[in-house]
Parts: C-alpha cells; sequence; structure tokens
C-alpha cells in the first residue's frame, strides 16, 4: 500500500526500481538476521501499478473517501478497532479527521500522515477487493503469482494489503507451492471489509466461518505487532485453519509498527525464516 512507483513507469524501469526495492529489504532481513545480505536471494513483487485509482477530484478535499465501498470497509475497520459510534459515524461529514484523530491518540501516532495512510489504505482495499472478477484483482494477484513461479522462493513474505494479494496468487495457482508462506501486518482477517470478500471464500465451520491455509505443503506463519491498527483483529488462527504459528510481538515500541522495513528487521521474522535459510 502506496508503493506506486507512479503511472508512467513499465518496462526496463520498473525492473531496475523493483531490483532496488528488493535490495532495500534484503539489507532489512539481513540486518534482523545478522548476516550478510548476499546469503539469500530476494526478488520484489509489484502490483501497485495494477491498483491504480486515479487523483482526488478537482476541488475536492484530500481527507475525504467518495468511494463508497471504501467507506463500507473504514466503518467496519473503526468498528473492530472500538471506535465510538458518534466518532465512526461521522468520519463523513468531518473527511477523516474524527475518526484519524481518535486512531492516533489510541495508537500514539501523528494524527496527519494517518489522514494520508487511512485514505490510501482504504481506496486500494476497495479498488482489489471490489469484486471477485475485477480486472485488477486478477492482474495484481497474477502478478504475485508470476514472480514467484519465476523467482521460485523457499518462502514468501507478504505484507499488509501484500497479504490478502499473496493469499489469493498461491490459492489461485495451487503448484506454486512455497515452502514458507510468512504474513506480516495482516488485514485478512478484517470482519466487513476483507474477511468474507477472499477468494476462496471461507466456509462454514461450527458456529463460524473459516478461512483455510493456502494449499500443498506450504507453511503459514503469522506476526503482528499487539499495537497495529491494521493487522486487526489479532491472531489470525482464531479465523484461518493450517496457521503453524500465529506470533503477537512488538515490532517497534514507538512509531512504526505497521512499517514493512521494521517487520523484516524483527527477531520473530529472523527466527521464522533462518531455518528456511540454511543460516
Amino acid at each position: 500500500m502506496g508503493n506506486s512507483f507512479g503511472p508512467e513507469v513499465s518496462g526496463t524501469h520498473l525492473e531496475e526500481l523493483c531490483a532496488l526495492k528488493a535490495r532495500t529489504w534484503t539489507g532489512q532481513l539481513a540486518s534482523g538476521l545478522d548476516v550478510a545480505p548476499n546469503r539469500f536471494d530476494l526478488d520484489f513483487a509489484y502490483y501497485a501499478d495494477k491498483l491504480v485509482t486515479g487523483p482526488v477530484a478537482q476541488g475536492g478535499s484530500p481527507d475525504l473517501l467518495d468511494d463508497p465501498l471504501a467507506l463500507e470497509m473504514l466503518t467496519a475497520w473503526a468498528r473492530e478497532l472500538g471506535v465510538p459510534e458518534e466518532v465512526s459515524q461521522g468520519h463523513a461529514t468531518v473527511p477523516l479527521r474524527g475518526l484519524a484523530s481518535w486512531v492516533a491518540r489510541r495508537f500514539d501516532l501523528a494524527e496527519g500522515p494517518l489522514r494520508v495512510f487511512i485514505r490510501l489504505l482504504f481506496r486500494e482495499v476497495a479498488t482489489y477487493l471490489r469484486d471477485k472478477d475485477a480486472p485488477e484483482r486478477a492482474a495484481a494477484r497474477d502478478e504475485v503469482a508470476r514472480r514467484i513461479a519465476r523467482h521460485k522462493p523457499s518462502i514468501v513474505i507478504a505484507h499488509s494489503l501484500g497479504s490478502v494479494v499473496a493469499y489469493e496468487a498461491l490459492h489461485a495457482h495451487p503448484k506454486l507451492q512455497p515452502e514458507l508462506f510468512l504474513s506480516l501486518g495482516s488485514p485478512l482477517a478484517l470482519p466487513g471489509a476483507v474477511f468474507e470478500r477472499l477468494i476462496p471464500a471461507p466456509q462454514i465451520a461450527g458456529p463460524a466461518r473459516r478461512g483455510m491455509c493456502p494449499p500443498g505443503r506450504t507453511r503459514w506463519v503469522n506476526i503482528a505487532d499487539p499495537g497495529d491498527p491494521v493487522a486487526i483483529p489479532p491472531q489470525l488462527g482464531r479465523f484461518f485453519d493450517g496457521i503453524a504459528l500465529d506470533h503477537t510481538t512488538v515490532i517497534n515500541p514507538l512509531f512504526g509498527f505497521h512499517h514493512a522495513e521494521n517487520y523484516l528487521r524483527s527477531a520473530t521474522t529472523a527466527a521464522t525464516i533462518a531455518p528456511y535459510l540454511e543460516l
């Protein structure tokens, strides 16, 4: 989310930027593992260009979510966070200011950047999940699957919205089967916004619906910071079958506990992936 290189970037330049991002993430993982970056090989799947939603309408507020589905998802997120009803009901008329102010106080965040983050997050989530047959969804999912098929990694690491795209890509292409699927800061279980819209759809099992682990031999491990406002509700294992380990651990004691770089550098991530890298 928010990782777009720009709508005009394509071809060789796009591959160069993907390689640069891969080197950055390699350095962050290597830092957590306390090894040299050349000890493993990392590729970066880029799909932000598939979810381009266009600029904000001229004259509109940069804080305003004018997409009904994005607003519906925002409301579900606010409900899950425990935002008071008078605050969550006012977000459509007070743009995002009232809601962002409450969340900023609750999680000790800077309110201005948080408003931008919320707006970007729900625009992109709504674009991806709007319809099961949406071309944007298929394109993003297939790009992730294409990179996995080309690189043939033993580990797939997926952060935030990327965990939703990678989850669906692994199900849509069951022959891929990496050894480990590691989800970081994942909103996969968010009711009313993400969970019920997944492909494959969660199935009724007892009193509730349950999602399923990626097919085949793939082992699924999830890591979430308890203060991450995107990784809600916590503990994916309560909603998905087949999760081997479901860690709730402090990634960053200060600001930035949803940031990919902090998850990548964390000791929990290092301990999870090290056995697969033979380090």
